[in-house]
C-alpha cells in the first residue's frame, strides 16, 4: 500500500500495517520533519496507543513535558477549567514534545519491520486510475508509485483529494485565524496550558520549557490588517493580557509571525476504490483543545483494525473501506461541534469586541469545584470512542536466531 504524508496519522499508520505484515511505501514531500508551530501535544489517547504497542516506556525516553492541566485568565483573573491527573490511562498528562520528535520515534520504531519504507521529498501531485480504481500517484519529479492494494491519505487539510475535488468537502466555518511566535522564558517546565481572554483579545501560551509558544487569535482574513498595525501593537496586546511576562527580546519583527488559517470542515465521503483519507485530509480540525493530531492518530488505528488483516492476505479491501469512516464519523462529528460551539459562543464573540467582563458561569463552576474539572480533562485527554490496538502484528525474528 502507498501512504501520502508523513505526518502523525501516515507515520502512524505506516508502522501500523508494516507490524500486520503489510508492504508500505510512506511518502513525504520534505526532505525532514522538522517544522516549527506544528501541533505538539500528545494527549493520553495516543499514549494509550503507544502503551498498547508496547513504545510507550521509549517514547517517555525522549525529551518532553507534562501538563496536567488548563487555565485561562478572563478579564484579569485566573481560572483552572480542565485536570487530567485522575485519568486511569497509563499517562494521565499530555506530553508536549516537539512533532518532528514524535515522528522520529514513530520512523524509528516502524523501521523495525521490513515491510516499511519512508521516501522523503516524495511530493504527490495527481493520481492513477485504472477502470475507476486509484491505483497509485504521480510524484512532482515526474515518477509514479503504484499499489494495486490501496493509496491511504494522510497528507493534511491542504490534501491532494482536495485541490483536486475528487472527495466532497462539507464546509462548518472558522471565524478566526492564527498567529503562532516565540516570547522568551525562563527555563523552567510548566504543568499547565494557559489562555488568556479580554475584550477583543484572546492568546494561549504553550511551554515550551526555554520559550513561550504563542498563539494570538484574529478574526478571519485579518492578517495583513494586523501585521499593518505593527509589531509593537502586538507586543502591547500579549502584555496587556499576560502582565507578569517579561517580553524584552521577543517579537522583533512581523517577519516573527506565522499565520494560521483556521478551519473546520470534512469531507462527506472518505473513500472511493483503491483510495481512503483519514486524519485531517479527511476532517480540518480548529485547534481548539489541540486534539487534531490525536483524533488523526486515533483515525490511523482504526484503519488498520478494520484493513490490516485483510491486506496481508492480499485481498482487494474496496468493500471494507467505508467501514473506516462509519467508525470514526461519529467521533468527528462530536467534536467538531464543541469546536463549532466555542468557536461561535467564545472566540466569535470576544473578537466582536463584545466587552468581557467576568467569566461564564460554566468556567466558574469548574474553577470553584475540582471535580467538575475531570469532565473537560477527559473530553481533550481521551477524546470521545478511543481506539484499541486491534491490527495483527507479525513475529519479528530474534537478533540470537541462528546463534549456536
Amino acid at each position: 500500500m502507498v501512504i501520502v504524508g508523513g505526518g502523525p496519522a501516515g507515520v502512524m499508520a505506516g508502522l501500523l500495517f508494516a507490524r500486520a505484515g503489510v508492504s508500505v511505501r510512506v511518502l513525504e514531500k520534505h526532505a525532514d520533519f522538522f517544522r516549527d508551530f506544528r501541533g505538539d501535544t500528545v494527549h493520553p489517547s495516543t499514549m494509550e496507543i503507544l502503551n498498547q504497542l508496547g513504545l510507550l516506556e521509549r517514547f517517555l525516553q525522549r525529551p518532553h513535558d507534562r501538563v496536567l492541566r488548563a487555565q485561562v485568565r478572563i478579564a484579569g483573573r485566573d481560572y483552572t477549567v480542565a485536570e487530567m491527573s485522575h485519568l486511569a490511562t497509563p499517562a494521565p498528562f499530555i506530553a508536549m514534545m516537539p512533532q518532528w520528535e514524535f515522528l522520529d520515534f514513530l520512523r524509528d520504531e516502524a523501521e523495525v519491520y521490513p515491510s516499511f519504507a519512508l521516501d522523503m521529498e516524495a511530493e504527490a501531485t495527481g493520481f492513477i486510475e485504472d477502470g475507476g480504481r486509484i491505483v497509485g500517484v504521480k510524484l512532482k519529479d515526474g515518477r509514479e508509485v503504484r499499489s494495486r492494494h490501496l493509496v491511504l491519505m494522510t497528507d493534511g487539510r491542504g490534501s491532494l483529494v482536495r485541490k483536486l475535488d475528487l472527495l466532497p468537502v462539507e464546509q462548518l466555518g472558522a471565524p478566526m485565524d492564527i498567529f503562532w511566535f516565540h516570547l522568551p522564558k525562563a527555563d523552567n517546565p510548566g504543568d499547565a496550558l494557559r489562555g488568556a481572554i479580554d475584550t477583543g483579545r484572546m492568546a494561549v501560551l504553550i511551554d515550551r520549557r526555554t520559550y513561550w509558544q504563542a498563539a494570538f487569535i484574529i478574526s478571519k482574513g485579518s492578517g495583513e490588517a494586523v501585521k499593518a498595525k505593527g509589531i509593537g501593537w502586538l507586543r502591547e496586546q500579549m502584555q496587556a493580557l499576560f502582565p507578569e511576562l517579561d517580553l524584552s527580546g521577543g517579537l522583533g519583527s512581523t517577519a516573527d509571525l506565522h499565520l494560521l488559517s483556521v478551519a473546520l470542515d470534512r469531507l462527506t465521503t472518505w473513500h472511493r476504490p483503491g483510495l481512503l483519507a483519514i486524519g485531517d485530509a479527511a476532517h480540518a480540525m480548529s485547534p481548539i483543545g489541540g486534539i487534531g493530531i490525536n483524533l488523526a492518530i486515533q483515525d490511523a488505528v482504526a484503519a488498520a483494525n478494520v484493513l490490516a488483516a485483510p491486506l496481508a492476505r492480499g485481498e482487494n479491501v474496496d468493500a471494507l473501506l467505508a467501514k473506516v469512516q462509519q467508525r470514526r464519523a461519529f467521533p468527528t462529528r462530536v467534536i467538531q461541534a464543541g469546536q463549532k460551539a466555542g468557536q461561535d459562543n467564545v472566540i466569535g464573540a470576544v473578537l466582536s469586541g463584545r466587552p468581557i467582563i467576568r467569566a461564564p458561569w460554566p468556567l466558574r463552576m469548574l474553577d470553584r469545584f475540582p471535580l467538575l474539572r475531570r469532565i473537560p480533562g477527559r473530553i481533550v485527554g481521551l477524546g470521545v470512542r478511543r481506539e484499541r490496538v486491534r491490527s495483527p502484528a507479525i513475529l519479528l525474528p530474534s537478533p540470537l536466531m541462528g546463534e549456536g
